[in-house]
């Protein structure tokens, strides 16, 4: 594909792209129309989210790295009123994007702010005021070492990211300090995305072998814990191993594990 011309995105959801390639978005399949579109005064189109691996340009997306190309409807509706266009790649450097939930690790405390180190190029930020119920007198118990699972309120490549540990509520909605009794690992980011996924088959097909608890951040890390070390480690072995299993392979193995 050539930057001057392109294909449309809709035709290559699933295939495989590459840096370089151009995107064209529905209305924007000549220079032409795409003129008429953006002068019209009808009704305007759902918002559209460019996710990892692609970046905006005069003709549409512009893919910036290699992988699947994956698009999520907006609200169920169709490909033109919206949605997320992005690149499923292996890639294993994080790097922070707005909204994501990660799990950071305390590495100091400077004042009235926290530094965590979340696997990306720098350190994020957290206020003690960012968790729920804080005040100047009721702060958090955060120790270097802790994990935290929270969220980037800021993430640009110009300013230093910042996580908090509420919502937009002033809740935590299940964000804050992880225990410490569980085991922390890291995975492709890839493999995270799979375990993200509604109704993924992995988490339920687990969710039959032991009772556990699993924290799942966007940047590569997972924390999971069982009644016992010996049911943390399995879990902790095959998660680490779906990402080259086959469907069939993954049952046989938790089919091993069953009677423990």
């Amino acid at each position: 594909m050539s930057e001057g011309r392109g294909v449309a995105a809709e035709a290559c959801v699933g295939q495989v792209v590459l840096p370089g390639d151009v995107l064209l978005l529905p209305g924007q399949l000549d220079e032409d129309e795409e003129r008429l579109r953006l002068n019209a005064s009808g009704a305007p189109r759902g918002r559209l989210l460019c996710g990892p691996g692609l970046r905006r340009c005069a003709s549409g997306l512009l893919v910036t790295k290699c992988g699947l190309l994956r698009h999520r409807r907006a609200g169920g509706g169709s490909a033109k009123a919206g949605g997320a266009y992005w690149v499923d790649s292996q890639q294993k450097r994080y790097v922070p994007v707005k909204g994501d939930l990660v799990i950071g690790i305390v590495t100091a405390k400077a004042g009235d702010v926290f530094k965590l180190d979340v696997g990306g190029s720098e350190q994020a930020s957290l206020s003690y005021l960012a968790f729920e119920g804080a005040t100047k007198r009721n702060r958090p118990n955060v120790q270097v070492g802790d994990l935290i699972y929270g969220q980037f309120l800021v993430a640009n490549k110009d300013m230093e990211p910042e996580m908090v540990c509420i919502d937009s509520s002033g809740r935590s909605a299940g964000m804050g300090i992880i225990g410490q009794d569980g085991f922390l690992f890291k995975v492709s980011l890839g493999l995270i995305r799979k375990l993200l996924a509604p109704k993924c088959e992995i988490i339920q097909e687990l969710s039959q072998l032991y009772p556990f608890e699993l924290v799942l951040g966007m940047n590569g890390r997972i924390w999971v814990k069982a009644k016992t070390v010996q049911q943390t480690l399995i879990l902790v072995n095959i998660l680490e191993a779906c990402e080259y299993m086959t469907a069939e392979q993954r049952k046989q193995a938790l089919a091993k594990f069953s009677g423990n």
